[in-house]
């Protein structure tokens, strides 16, 4: 079976060679750039927590996929809509334009919430204006104007509208900023207009750009709050509760003392958004996809601040030190005594699926964070990670890798299916994690595999107790004896031709 091979590949720059020489020699020269193996850093001081300094931003990042390659990001729409608003529990969220977009996006995403759905809180559910042949050709202004007025009045404790344009909407030029100011003076609500049409950018990222920018523009200043601050207020950015994620991220923080007057924007309510700039400091989990917001709230109100990462007791440990840091005493002495209280647990899970998972090998490619905040989480089991991407990562993501990757890890960025697929092969790690488009290829080569933008079902991953359901997860995984049933395709015999 596959997890049986030798794992790793010891020269990483020829695999790659051997992966590109498929392509035509135009294509080959812009892909190579994007494939490369984490070199040491001379410069740069070894991470306090990891002890790793390698240099991983040699690879190019932020460009548009090759047409005619099998890309697995997403686009703008998806960005904004499907991450950054769509969570959003007491908004509506409007699916502008034709109804596709709306349906193949809808609750894909597992971000969990509390409330009574249809009456208080609409993740779960699909809103579309549905546009036809006649809205294209005469415009969608007036039925958008509609599809407002009938959400006023049929769930009226809905707070607010966001309208997440579709492709259409930007090409034949509906002005929807005129449509949110005409309806929020009729009806009284927060009506926000999203420009993330899915052609605009060069992925997904884009999209979390254009969603911070909405935010900055319709919702920060534009309600009078009552709220007074208290010396402990912190927003979590960046944390879409994905199984849970967030409230268990919101328990530590808590027990440290701490009041997350926010959470932005799993679980989230439009109040928390309208306050945020009162809190004493934002910690950001994604910073891909928040750190716009961040900066802003900066530069702009003198909110600071800063990274966190709750996979994995090593990185909760440091993360709950750091953020106590920036506060008294009286929270420095909380965060030790959460520490103390949860290991305990954390000796139990490392007791139990540490020897069944050590030594084995991981690649993965996912988005935002996880590609480098998980590492830590696998380190902690004695894992060892063989190739680590993203799909629609900048310069400064491949940065901060350089902290939790080792030296001769296999790095690549917007990595096409077909050379996923072939690295796999080659290298024969014993775990894949990734997306539900890559699960079902990866599990058909006999390789393990878990799906790591919503978790395969399971979850929360972050905090201890996440740590737990994390560690049974990968260890359900490559431990299953099913695999042990078949062989990977390449090892298959070719059928013997009977003779005639």
């Amino acid at each position: 079976m596959a997890k049986d091979n030798v794992s790793g590949t010891p020269d990483y720059e020829a695999l790659i060679e051997e992966v590109l020489s498929a392509y035509p020699e135009k294509s080959k020269k812009k892909r190579a750039k994007h494939l490369g193996v984490a070199q040491a850093d001379p410069v740069g001081a070894p991470d306090a927590v990891t002890g790793i300094a390698s240099k991983c931003d040699t690879v190019k990042s932020n460009i548009k996929s090759i047409p005619g390659v099998m890309t697995i990001r997403g686009c703008a729409y998806a960005g904004s809509k499907g991450v950054v608003w769509g969570p959003i529990k007491d908004m509506v969220h409007i699916s502008h334009g034709p109804v596709g977009c709306g349906q193949y996006s809808w609750s894909q995403r597992r971000n969990y919430y509390t409330g009574t759905t249809g009456i208080d809180s609409f993740v779960t559910m699909q809103f579309t204006t549905d546009f036809q042949e006649k809205d294209i050709v005469f415009g969608g202004d007036k039925k958008l104007e509609k599809t407002i007025d009938e959400i006023n009045t049929l769930f009226p404790l809905a707070n607010g509208v966001s309208i997440q344009s579709e492709c259409p909407i930007g090409l034949i030029g509906d002005d929807i900023g005129a449509v949110a100011k005409k309806k929020n003076k009729d009806i009284g609500k927060t009506i926000v207009p999203v420009r993330c049409e899915g052609f605009r950018g060069v992925s997904q990222s884009l999209g979390h750009h254009i969603a911070n920018d909405a935010v900055r523009d319709w919702v920060f200043d534009k309600k009078e709050t009552d709220y007074v601050a208290g010396p402990y207020d912190v927003n979590v950015i960046g944390d879409y509760n994905i199984g849970g994620d967030a409230w268990a991220s919101r328990r530590l923080l808590e027990e440290m003392g701490l009041n997350v007057v926010g959470n932005w924007s799993g679980d989230a309510t439009l109040a928390e958004i309208e306050r945020a700039p009162k809190a004493k400091i934002n910690l950001i989990h994604c910073y891909r996809s928040m750190s716009y917001i961040c900066r802003h709230m900066e530069e702009t109100y003198g909110v600071p601040w800063m990274e966190y990462n709750f996979f994995g007791p090593s990185q909760i440990a440091a993360s709950l030190r750091a953020i106590a840091a920036r506060f008294d005493e009286t929270i420095q002495a909380r965060a030790e005594e959460v520490i103390a209280r949860y290991q305990p647990l954390v000796d139990a899970v490392l007791a139990k699926y540490k020897p069944r998972l050590e030594g084995k090998t991981v690649m993965l490619y996912v988005g935002g964070l996880r590609p480098r905040h998980v590492v830590t989480a696998y380190d902690d089991l004695g894992m060892v990670i063989a190739g680590t991407g993203y799909e629609f990562a900048h310069n400064d993501d491949y940065k901060r890798t350089g902290h939790y990757v080792k030296e001769g890890t296999l790095i690549y960025d917007d990595v096409t299916g077909y050379e996923l697929e072939r690295f796999i092969e080659k290298v024969r790690p014993d775990l894949v994690g990734s997306g539900i488009k890559e699960k079902y290829p990866v599990q058909k080569m006999g390789i393990p595999f878990r799906q790591m933008h919503s978790w395969d079902y399971s979850g929360p991953y972050h905090g201890y107790d996440g740590f737990a359901i994390f560690a049974r997860d990968m260890d359900m995984a490559i431990n299953n004896p099913v695999w042990g049933l078949f062989d990977a395709p390449w090892e298959t015999a070719a059928p013997a031709i009977a003779a005639e």
